[in-house]
């Protein structure tokens, strides 16, 4: 298979998928037990947790083309899931039952759960990380708490695992930002590849010229660092979706060049 110029996919072994998994399949049963089904309160919780599993997944996908989708998606993923924060945090307050507080004692055994289940498995090595198991397995661990019998427990359990995804897609977030600032998108990626392919092609046979009228057929250096510049596309401004030579040392450098 042909190496892509940005992977995708491979989400079902990432902590934030398979946390929203969890998250999606209690939230489904919680409802489902302890809501009446005719409120339009269901719907909306079990979409939401649908939203944050799915666009986790779509944003994945969408990452080989396009670094502002995959972000936009995630981005909806994250408020999906503060959304369901606040329907969890309402049904235990409109029925007067406790929040744990995020320091207790029951909120830190359902965060120390990864922690825990690796430490007790320490011999058996493929087995020793949530991220090895199937979404029962993994569904089981969490268990004493989803299954339990007083809905204060699964709605306090829940909220943990949904800050906790939450969490890390605000991570995630913030990675995919870096790196979009610092390499660019998909466009300028698929631009770099192209020059970086002329310029092989042109040395292994001077002979073979093509469209010396391309300005994008020499790469120039910097007028600033004097470092290889890289072709990018305006974001913003006057000249928005126009290419322009951009310093490779950039952020540290902005040194420009019009085509």
């Amino acid at each position: 298979m042909p190496k892509k110029l940005r992977p995708s996919g491979g989400y079902r072994k990432t902590v934030s998928f398979q946390t929203a998994t969890i998250i999606y399949d209690a939230t489904y049963w919680f409802c489902e037990k302890f809501i009446d089904p005719r409120s339009r309160t269901v719907d909306q919780m079990v979409q939401a947790a649908r939203s944050g599993r799915q666009n986790i997944a779509e944003g994945s996908r969408a990452s080989a083309t396009s670094s502002q989708t995959e972000l936009r998606l995630l981005n909806v993923a994250r408020a999906s899931f503060e959304e369901l924060l606040l329907d969890f945090e309402d049904f235990l307050r409109h029925r007067r039952l406790v929040q744990w507080a995020p320091n207790s004692a029951e909120a830190a055994a359902v965060r120390q759960v990864p922690q825990k289940f690796k430490k007790n498995l320490t011999d058996l090595p493929d087995r020793t990380d949530l991220m090895n198991l199937s979404d029962q397995e993994r569904w089981a661990v969490y268990a004493p708490w989803l299954e339990h019998e007083n809905p204060a427990v699964r709605a306090n359990a829940l909220i943990c695992l949904i800050n906790q995804a939450n969490y890390l897609l605000d991570q995630q977030i913030a990675a995919l930002e870096r790196q979009f600032v610092e390499g660019g998108g998909y466009s300028e990626r698929l631009a770099s590849a192209r020059l970086a392919e002329r310029s092989r092609k042109k040395k292994s046979d001077q002979s073979d010229r093509s469209d010396q009228s391309d300005p994008t057929d020499q790469i120039p250096n910097c007028p600033q660092c004097g470092k290889p510049m890289v072709l990018r596309i305006a974001k913003t401004g006057k000249n928005v979706g126009k290419q322009f030579w951009g310093c490779s040392d950039y952020p540290d450098c902005k040194g420009v060049l019009k085509l």
